[in-house]
């Protein structure tokens, strides 16, 4: 199986911001720690299925409609091969090509079939064929929902395992401080994989993810003050 990165950041950021949210919105009802422990696990793993299948099917249907375009484009170059030629010899033209250069640059493109269709795919209708397996895709962002969705609900885990004196206030304290770590952790893979800096990632995504954390908190308070 193939990881995909930016299936996997994406599946994992949604998934700390959409855990935090359940957790800070049951919080602010006045619900009692387990409870929100379970609202946490129930979304966790229907939200991350969910996404999981947007995504698979959001990857399928832009292979089958570059797959189409494709066909169209192949059928073009054999019905109306002379069409087909002057595009592209109109959108090297308009890249700055001129004479002979120009004229060779049609030549060697439309000499070969798969060169000329790729051609015309990039350049006249900006499509890249998608190589990604879908199923793949699908599994990224699933584990990454569940595995950094889960970090916001590592305090309430605790406190139902080893039984802890801590407040349900405190526990909630300790859950934000679990989340803007799960957002700088996933500022620094990012960066480690795209190699930039890894800390100033980090702080990158504890930035842009408290402002989404904060908003789900804020939600969850005037809900709260709307309830009661």
């Amino acid at each position: 199986m193939k990881w995909h990165f930016e299936d996997f950041i994406y599946g994992s950021f949604d998934g700390v911001v959409t855990t935090f949210a359940i957790v800070s919105g049951a919080f602010g009802a006045s619900l009692s720690p387990s409870i929100i422990l379970v609202l946490g696990f129930a979304n966790l793993f229907a939200d991350g299925f969910s996404m999981a299948i947007g995504n698979h099917q959001a990857t399928k249907a832009r292979m089958d409609f570059i797959k189409k375009e494709r066909e169209r484009e192949e059928w073009e170059i054999d019905n109306t091969e002379e069409s087909e030629r002057k595009e592209i010899h109109d959108i090297y033209s308009k890249k700055g090509f001129r004479g002979q250069i120009l004229d060779d640059i049609v030549h060697v493109i439309t000499r070969r079939k798969k060169v000329w269709l790729d051609t015309m795919m990039r350049e006249e209708l900006g499509l890249v064929e998608d190589s990604r397996n879908p199923l793949h895709t699908a599994a990224s962002t699933f584990v990454g929902f569940n595995l950094m969705g889960l970090i916001p609900l590592v305090p309430f885990l605790l406190y139902y395992f080893i039984a802890t004196n801590n407040s349900g206030t405190e526990i909630f304290y300790y859950s934000i401080a679990a989340t803007a770590i799960a957002f700088f952790l996933i500022g620094v893979v990012k960066g480690k994989i795209v190699k930039h800096n890894m800390i100033k990632s980090g702080f990158s995504s504890l930035f842009v993810g408290s402002i989404a954390a904060t908003i789900a908190y804020v939600i969850g308070h005037m809900l709260k003050n709307l309830v009661y």
